[in-house]
């Protein structure tokens, strides 16, 4: 009975051993890479921008990459929060957050840099610095937008700072917005002010604070992505003149940009402070 039991133990012990063996690497095989991106727009619009490049790296790697819409702000908080994301397109705050505090490595970004103004009504003899908004509404793209975020920035107490009056469907609304009289300031990037307001309604203004120039958008992985890895995305995204991959991309954040650009953490440092211990709750 004794020699019975163990030969009995091993001939159903090993097939067992072989089937957990072959599921634990199916498992592996089948994992997959989370890209994503802010959710500045619906799933399929987000699948159309970001979906060719999540094919593209799938190639360049070697591993699935999935394109996920992470749906609303609260969700992508919660998801990056958990280190749920392995490629991630955002703003210099939300990179820098990343590196700092999830492990994030920046692969690439945009050429040139992100700075914003605030504006006032030029005729408005009550607001001509900072300090006169203090209190007062000032529209802008609801945080965690980094254009709204360069305005609590440039207040350094929290009691005293703007209330801001958060518009949606970009920039273009926020100056809608402020001309109809809501608001007594307003928060633009600066191209948009350059390029995109008439010189007539530029004349209307008057600039109250420009922002310090950040470091553009860009994309960080996670510290799932193999190095190996991370070297075959810089060469693939910083090379050409946009690609199918990064076309749409570009197009719509970039400018003028072809390509992207090589990027290095030292690029972020510290820009997670707008949105660490902030008033909006990150």
């Amino acid at each position: 009975m004794n020699d019975i039991l163990p030969s009995l133990l091993g001939r159903f012990v090993k097939p067992l051993t072989l089937i957990i063996l072959l599921s634990s690497q199916a498992q592996f095989v089948a994992a997959e890479l989370i890209l994503t991106a802010p959710p500045r727009e619906n799933k399929a619009a987000g699948l159309k921008l970001y979906g060719p490049l999540a094919t593209e790296l799938s190639k360049v790697i070697g591993e699935t990459v999935t394109y996920k819409h992470p749906g609303n702000w609260l969700a992508y908080q919660r998801d990056m929060r958990n280190d749920k994301y392995d490629i991630i397109f955002d703003g210099p705050h939300f990179i820098s957050w990343r590196i700092k505090n999830k492990e994030h490595r920046a692969v690439v970004k945009l050429p040139g840099t992100l700075e914003f103004v605030i504006i006032a009504n030029k005729d408005d003899d009550k607001v001509t610095d900072l300090d006169d908004l203090v209190g007062r509404k000032v529209c802008g793209i609801a945080p965690p937008n980094l254009g709204t975020l360069t305005v609590y920035a440039a207040y350094v107490h929290p009691a005293r700072q703007p209330v801001i009056v958060p518009v949606r469907g970009g920039f273009t609304k926020v100056y809608k917005s402020f001309e109809s009289g809501k608001c007594k300031g307003a928060v633009f990037r600066t191209t948009f002010y350059a390029k995109k307001l008439t010189d007539e309604q530029r004349s209307t203004t008057k600039v109250l604070y420009k922002s310090p120039a950040l470091p553009n958008q860009g994309l960080t992985i996670s510290s799932r992505v193999k190095p190996s890895a991370r070297k075959a995305i810089v060469e693939t995204l910083t090379k050409g003149d946009r690609i199918a991959a990064t076309k749409n991309i570009l197009a719509r954040f970039g400018g003028k940009a072809k390509a992207f650009k090589p990027a290095t953490d030292e690029d972020f440092a510290n820009h997670y402070k707008l949105i660490e211990g902030v008033i909006f709750g990150w």
